[in-house]
C-alpha cells in the first residue's frame, strides 16, 4: 500500500517549484490534493499540475488563494472540507524573497516578505488544526530555510520570517501533541528553483557551492522526499522539529 492512501493533503505555494514537487510525491503516494496559487500569471501552471496530479489517479485541485490574508485562507479550508471531507496533512509551503540590504529595505518590502512567508503559515495552521484536532491526527509541515537558522547578508526580511516558523513550529509541535497532531518544519539549503537562478551564475554561484559539504545545489525532488517522511506515519514519532535538507551546510 502507498504510504498516503485515502489522505487529504493541503499544499499552499504549489504551482511551481518546490510546491508544485512536493504536490506530485504526496500524490504519487496516494494522497489527495488540494493546493493553492495566488497570481492569475500562475493560473496556467496550476491547471496544468491539477491535471498532472488527476492522472496519478488521486483526487486534486487548485485554487486560487492568498495564504498571507486570513480570510482568504479560512474561505480556502472550508472549501477544502466541503470537497474533500477532512485535512490530514497541511504543507505551508508558499513564500518570497525582496532581498536588500537593511539601509535600503523598505516598510512594504519587509511586510510583503512577513505577510506571505510567516503570517501564511499562522494563517493556514490556525484554519486547519480544527478538523485536525476532531479527527485526533494530522502532520502540519512548515518549510522553513537554511537562511533562517545561519541568517543571510541582504536577506534580513527573508531571515526573521523563516527563523519564525522555527519558533511557532516548535510551539505549536508542544501545544497540539497531546491531541496526536505533529508538526515539523524542513529548513532546505540552495535548491535549483525559478527563484534561485542566481546560484548558476559565475563567481557568485561557484562562491555558494563552496561552502556545500556535498558539492551541488538542491533539488526540489529531495524538499518533496523530506516532506513525503514527515507527512506519513513513517515520522509517527517526530514533532517539533527542523530537518535541515542542505547538503550539510548547516553542520
Amino acid at each position: 500500500m502507498k504510504l498516503l492512501t485515502g489522505k487529504v493533503a493541503i499544499v499552499t505555494g504549489a504551482a511551481r517549484g518546490i510546491g508544485a514537487a512536493i504536490a506530485l510525491k504526496l500524490a504519487e503516494q496516494g494522497a489527495n490534493i488540494a493546493f493553492t496559487y495566488v497570481s492569475d500569471s500562475s493560473a496556467e501552471k496550476a491547471a496544468a499540475l491539477e491535471t498532472a496530479l488527476i492522472n496519478l489517479g488521486v483526487k486534486a485541485k487548485a485554487y486560487q488563494a492568498n495564504a498571507g490574508d486570513f480570510g482568504a485562507c479560512e474561505t480556502f479550508v472550508n472549501a477544502v472540507l466541503a470537497e474533500f471531507g477532512a485535512i490530514d496533512i497541511c504543507v505551508n509551503n508558499a513564500g518570497i524573497s525582496k532581498d536588500n540590504l537593511l539601509l535600503r529595505m523598505t516598510a512594504e518590502q519587509w511586510d510583503d516578505v512577513m505577510n506571505t512567508n510567516l503570517k501564511s503559515v499562522f494563517n493556514m495552521t490556525k484554519q486547519v488544526i480544527r478538523p485536525m484536532m476532531k479527527a485526533k491526527s494530522g502532520s502540519i509541515i512548515n518549510m522553513s530555510s537554511i537562511i533562517g537558522i545561519r541568517g543571510n547578508a541582504g536577506q534580513s526580511s527573508y531571515a526573521a520570517s523563516k527563523a519564525g516558523i522555527i519558533g511557532f513550529t516548535k510551539s505549536i509541535a508542544l501545544e497540539l501533541g497531546s491531541r496526536n497532531i505533529r508538526c515539523n518544519a524542513i529548513a532546505p539549503g540552495f535548491v535549483e528553483t525559478d527563484m534561485t537562478h542566481y546560484l548558476n551564475e559565475g563567481e557568485a554561484g561557484k562562491a555558494f557551492l563552496d561552502k556545500i559539504p556535498l558539492g551541488r545545489f538542491g533539488k526540489v525532488e529531495e524538499i518533496a522526499n523530506t516532506t513525503l517522511f514527515l507527512a506519513s506515519d513513517l515520522s509517527s514519532y517526530i514533532t517539533g522539529q527542523v530537518i535541515s535538507t542542505c547538503g550539510g551546510l548547516n553542520i
